[in-house]
């Protein structure tokens, strides 16, 4: 709930600048639209409360003081924390909205806030959100069948991701066991089908003695 919290916060400030600060409506609305979101969430009044309170615990985000507003407004305090340039701040923002995601999706996906030109601005980016301390991105390990690795934010913690199961390596004594036996299979139903061919070529000749 958090991290929904502030990656929309975040993104309303650069997106919709006219309409930031947001109230709480707004910011409910924001953390449970249906676009560019993943997964879509349901977060009620009383949840996103929570979230802003622990967010203002950690310095991250807060009530904005304005004697302007008939209703208090909330903002992120992303770069009061971090002092991030907008291309970092674009995927950091991302990654907190859509999960684990490869460059390229970041490329598309961050075009409203900061337009990365190559794909290898955004492996820049990526890298110096990694070598930040403590670090503020890690890369997944490549999932089998995928050619491009995955990156995912750890202002939520650290992210343990199961390494793909190993096929068990089979020996050669091992194999040339399971193909004797296949062949041996094999074998074993043609001889049966020759068999079965001779029966029906007798039967057949009786007929014309």
């Amino acid at each position: 709930m958090e991290t929904r919290a502030l990656g929309a916060l975040i993104e309303k400030d650069i997106t919709t600048p006219d309409y930031y600060p947001l109230s709480l409506n707004a910011l409910i609305n924001a953390c449970n639209q249906k676009s560019n979101r993943d997964p879509v969430m349901h977060l009620d009044e009383e949840a996103v409360r929570d979230a802003l309170r622990a967010l203002n615990e950690i310095g991250l985000a807060g009530p904005v003081s304005s004697a302007d507003s008939r209703v208090p407004k909330y903002e992120h305090r992303l770069q009061e924390v971090f002092n991030l340039p907008r291309a970092e701040t674009a995927v950091l923002c991302v990654l907190l909205l859509r999960g684990p995601q490869t460059p390229g999706e970041l490329r598309g996906r961050t075009e409203r806030m900061h337009r990365f030109e190559e794909l290898s601005d955004v492996h820049s980016a990526l890298q110096r959100l990694i070598q930040r301390e403590p670090p503020l991105v890690k890369m997944l390990p490549r999932q089998p069948g995928t050619k491009e690795t995955r990156y995912v934010h750890l202002l939520s913690g650290d992210v343990e991701v199961a390494e793909p199961a190993q096929e068990p390596a089979v020996t050669t004594a091992s194999a040339d066991g399971e193909r004797i036996a296949r062949l041996e299979s094999e074998i074993g139903s043609l001889k049966a089908e020759l068999a079965e061919l001779k029966k029906e070529l007798r039967d057949f000749q009786k007929r014309f003695e």
